[in-house]
């Protein structure tokens, strides 16, 4: 054995320490989340009773808006010919995922149009009590949404990206054509 197998074994102890600290620390501060979320779990099982209507058609909202944002940036580049097809694929893999969790923020509870009112900007509805009658077919229009947001965002060529995105346009407009009542 040389004087260098000794000092050369040192860095990995130093290694070893610090990754057992690191393990310590990452239990530890599981430990501490998981108390703070065992008691915001109870506190939040209660306030969510208290979540109303208001709330999911706020969160749709706020989702759709995401969504429009998004595509708008998309639609820009392809009107002005500036595709950047990496930024793009981005985008409507974004919007994918969005209309997946889409659907699922028209509980019955929510279905609140009254065309004899003025809906709040931020907290009323314009969906049209027909989504809720034709649930089915609105679920189908938004997986198809998301199926071809992910295609776009899979496209390897400008055109076929391109394409997509307009298919997508189309199924967005047929959507809120059918199942809003602000048109």
């Amino acid at each position: 054995m040389t004087g260098l197998e000794p000092n050369a074994a040192h860095p990995q102890r130093r290694l070893a320490v610090a990754i057992a600290g690191a393990g310590v620390a990452a239990a530890l501060l599981a430990a501490i989340l998981t108390s703070i979320l065992a008691t915001r779990s109870v506190e939040t099982a209660q306030d969510q009773r208290a979540a109303t209507a208001k709330d999911v058609i706020f969160a749709r909202k706020t989702l759709m808006n995401f969504m429009c944002d998004k595509m708008t940036a998309i639609e820009t580049m392809i009107a002005v010919g500036q595709i950047d097809l990496d930024s793009t694929r981005e985008q409507a893999d974004a919007i994918s995922v969005m209309f997946m969790a889409f659907p699922h923020l028209f509980p019955p509870s929510s279905n609140q149009w009254n065309p004899d009112a003025d809906p709040d900007p931020v907290t009323g509805t314009y969906a049209s009590p027909q989504l809720w009658t034709g649930f089915p077919e609105f679920y189908r229009q938004a997986a198809a949404a998301a199926q071809t947001a992910h295609d776009m965002s899979r496209a390897a060529k400008i055109d076929d990206f391109k394409s997509r995105a307009r298919e997508l346009r189309i199924i967005c407009d047929t959507c809120h054509a059918l199942y809003s009542e602000n048109q």
